[in-house]
């Protein structure tokens, strides 16, 4: 059990009338967690966080659920950060509606019976819905910051002092909290790409990509990654012609399973997109005609060509938000991947500043972030710290849906860790064939030894609900066999996960 430090700090500010140091009053006890009265430029805290995204909101509000006096600063309009308001938020809203359009527009509909006329595509009340999601989930972690009386500062936090945070306001002014610990959660940025300007119209972030005014006639990734995928799958439904362009000599990004990234692959280019892979851009210019010529070549050398296009896409991945947040005035810095390092307690080599989420290493996401939030400010209430990030799992949101959890099986042979296959297909599924979405597999590795369950990657609808399961079983280290024995609903799609165990386990499905 956690037990919550009691607070025995001195409350104190500037008088608004006289300009002077006043003394307000002792701050409350563990476990009456107030609002810090904000009656001129100086607060004092117990836990600062600068930035609201995933990790920074959720490390706030723990924090003050721990009875910490707890302070959020905030640059943005909107709380949430970059997931919420450009990111995880507004693209799930697009992918799901875009998806809907393409059952209505292509020929899904019509093979089950369900006849539309007078379809058309009203992108701006798309947009609309979109817009809708983030307004009420941003304001929604407003309206928890006041059930839990965190307060939230708008402005650019920078850390001035080892237990000192200023916040830059818009208008110049400035508030100084006075903090026993500081936590960095600021995220990251979108990484550019050398020589190619963004203007976030013709070219392009995953930003600017999330409110294009038009379904552009011809898209170009550059990248096809999560973000290029996910991102060019909704364009293309709405009626792009799209072409990603990746240095890899595959799709999904790192950490995806080669035989899952191949048969993902197929299936995208089944959908229509298309893909030149082993391939680097090399330049970008715009024609009179407003068109986009984007260069490129083999990544080994050889003829360059040129694609034209409307809307060029760049996403080539992103990088820690760090500027001016005083880390070198402090003496903090960053490594070589421009991260914050730190101990296992999340702590820098400055024992009051503490970092999570993207601006330290693993993977950039959101879940990731929230959960190292929680378990920063309970070890700072004296609580265990510990975060397997082999646990944690990673979803890619097209239709079907990729997910994985675990080892892939390129890390099991290069770690030369003995292992064995499970395998069962969705078209033998009985759920996935009434549904008529029998895309994809599920792909269990377990250790030939122990039959400990040690990679789940599941590629089909759904998927980023099932992963969670094989999550939960990781973590409390089951067995193949384990999860083979636990009774699954049946219709459903989650049977497949059942079946590959089963398959990892005895050598045999049931119904494959």
């Amino acid at each position: 059990m956690v037990l919550p430090l009691r607070c025995c700090l001195l409350g104190r500010c500037l008088s608004a009338v006289s300009g002077q140091r006043v003394l307000v009053g002792r701050l409350p006890h563990v476990g009456a967690a107030s609002s810090v009265r904000l009656y001129s430029s100086s607060v004092e805290a117990d836990v600062t966080v600068i930035g609201s995204g995933p990790g920074g909101y959720v490390a706030a509000i723990k924090a003050a659920q721990l009875g910490f006096k707890t302070v959020c600063v905030e640059k943005g309009e909107t709380l949430g950060g970059t997931c919420l308001n450009v990111g995880c938020i507004p693209s799930k809203a697009l992918l799901n509606n875009s998806y809907l359009y393409e059952m209505a527009h292509g020929k899904d509909f019509v093979s089950r019976g369900i006849e539309v006329t007078g379809l058309k595509l009203n992108l701006e009340k798309m947009m609309e819905q979109k817009s809708g999601a983030v307004k009420a989930l941003t304001g929604g972690i407003a309206h928890l910051f006041k059930q839990n009386k965190v307060t939230h500062l708008k402005g650019h936090g920078k850390i001035t002092g080892r237990n000192q945070v200023t916040c830059q306001v818009a208008d110049g002014s400035t508030q100084v909290v006075e903090t026993k610990n500081i936590i960095i959660a600021t995220g990251s940025e979108v990484t550019p790409f050398p020589g190619i300007e963004v203007d976030e119209e013709t070219i392009v972030s995953s930003t600017g990509a999330l409110s294009l005014k038009a379904v552009p006639e011809k898209l170009v990734l550059i990248g096809a990654g999560v973000i290029g995928v996910e991102l060019g799958s909704v364009w293309q439904r709405l009626g792009a012609e799209v072409i990603a362009v990746e240095f890899l000599g595959h799709v999904g990004g790192i950490g995806i399973d080669m035989e899952v990234s191949k048969n993902f692959q197929r299936i995208l280019q089944k959908q229509g997109m298309k893909f030149k892979l082993n391939h680097k851009v090399t330049s970008a210019s715009r024609r009179s005609d407003g068109k986009i010529d984007v260069q490129l070549e083999p990544a080994k050398g050889g003829a360059a060509e040129t694609l034209a296009c409307d809307v060029l896409l760049v996403c080539v991945g992103r990088r820690p938000y760090t500027q001016n947040l005083g880390l070198e005035e402090v003496g903090l810095e960053l490594d070589e991947r421009g991260q914050v390092p730190i101990n296992a307690r999340f702590q820098t080599k400055i024992p009051s500043i503490y970092a999570i989420g993207d601006v330290v290493a693993g993977p950039m996401l959101a879940h990731k972030a929230e959960d190292e939030g929680i378990i920063c400010v309970e070890g700072m209430a004296g609580g265990a710290v510990h975060i397997d990030y082999n646990c944690v799992p990673s979803v890619i949101y097209t239709h079907p849906e990729v997910a994985w959890v675990g080892q892939t099986e390129e890390q099991l042979k290069e770690e030369n860790v003995p292992y064995k296959v499970g395998k069962f297909p969705f078209a033998a599924n009985s759920r996935a064939k009434t549904n008529n979405d029998t895309d994809g597999m599920v792909k269990i590795l377990g250790h030939k030894d122990t039959d400990r369950l040690l990679g789940a990657h599941i590629l089909g609808a759904g998927a980023g609900e099932m992963i969670n399961e094989a999550t939960l079983a990781m973590e409390y280290g089951a067995s193949c066999e384990d999860i083979s024995r636990v009774c699954h609903a049946h219709p459903t799609v989650s049977e497949a996960f059942r079946e590959a165990n089963l398959a990892a386990y005895f050598g045999k499905a049931i119904n494959f």
